[in-house]
């Protein structure tokens, strides 16, 4: 036998056995989609997380760092919004992860998120693809990117639209500690789904879902009489149109007291009569305070960028991919 021919012949038997050896890899591939990608980052760090499940006790579980992103950020923005806003997105959410990592003494991180199975189970086998390899790539995109304020982990709260304007956090909070977290007109919020919600609660329901801020104050005669329409009173607004001083009879709280206790959508609200209720008219989904979901998306379906969009509600703060010296482990 020639040598040529024999070179062939070990040419075809090394082809083969590399065939052989991929092969299980290439067909999980083409029938797990999504889930693969994951490989691409299969270098990526594990972090310790603690999560509450359904039944209310607590578990702790060691998850992959670009799977718990994709996870946060599946739980915080449909996987259909466009890229740019998702990639931004994804910079407030690492950026908080980063700020809890920095102030953890033993390093375990706390904010739920969603499995890919659970994805899977919501959404069905197609649109968990479409969604979650959205997300993988809007984690990779933005690789180790953060926002910094004052050479620390910036403040990057996010709500799902406003009222019409983002808050100033130094009106809600009472101080000046973030200052990039201004008034933004976010005109387009206002054709935002579901941004107008109606509800109507019995002067009785209020005063039971009031009770723990309404019992230290008032006194014993008021409480027993009940309410009316009269011992409501919206006495201010901050300069979003937010409620932030409101009456109940003599008792004084803020509109995020009472939004949280009745569960409302927002503190941009008012009242109206109706009937022997009341009827709470609430504007916006969210606390309204820094990035607007609704308008970040409107943003990127203009052409705007993922950086443009940090910066215009976030001004003042720096995109940096130098992470501190913070361990994931």
């Amino acid at each position: 036998m020639s040598r040529y021919i024999i070179k062939q012949k070990l040419k075809s038997l090394f082809s083969f056995l590399i065939i052989l050896i991929l092969f299980p890899y290439i067909v999980s591939v083409f029938v797990n989609g999504a889930q693969t990608r994951l490989g691409s980052a299969e270098n990526a760090p594990y972090v310790t997380v603690k999560t509450e499940k359904d039944d209310g006790k607590e578990q702790v579980s060691e998850v992959k760092w670009t799977e718990y992103l994709a996870g946060i950020l599946a739980k915080e923005m449909p996987g259909g919004y466009e890229m740019e806003a998702l990639k931004a997105q994804t910079v407030l959410i690492r950026t908080s992860l980063y700020r809890e990592l920095e102030k953890s003494e033993d390093k375990v991180l706390s904010e739920n998120y969603m499995s890919m199975s659970e994805m899977e189970t919501i959404w069905g086998k197609e649109e968990f693809e479409e969604y979650y390899g959205n997300y993988l790539d809007a984690v990779e995109a933005t690789d180790d990117m953060v926002l910094f304020y004052d050479e620390t982990y910036a403040w990057t709260p996010f709500h799902q639209s406003s009222a019409g304007m983002t808050r100033s956090a130094e009106e809600v909070t009472g101080n000046s500690d973030y200052p990039y977290l201004k008034v933004k007109e976010c005109p387009l919020d206002k054709e935002a789904e579901d941004e107008i919600h109606s509800y109507t609660f019995s002067y009785e329901e209020i005063q039971k879902l009031c009770r723990d801020f309404l019992v230290a104050e008032e006194g014993a005669e008021q409480a027993e009489a009940g309410y009316s329409f009269s011992d409501f009173e919206i006495q201010e607004k901050d300069s979003a149109g937010y409620v932030s001083c409101l009456r109940i009879g003599q008792t004084t709280c803020t509109g995020d007291q009472f939004r949280d206790a009745l569960s409302l959508s927002s503190s941009a609200f008012s009242f109206s009569e109706s009937g022997d209720d009341l009827q709470i008219t609430a504007t916006g989904n969210g606390h309204g305070l820094g990035m607007s979901q609704w308008t970040a998306n409107e943003m990127a379906k203009e052409g705007g960028t993922c950086e443009e969009i940090l910066n215009f509600f976030f001004g003042g703060t720096t995109i940096n991919r130098e992470i501190q010296e913070t361990e994931l482990l």
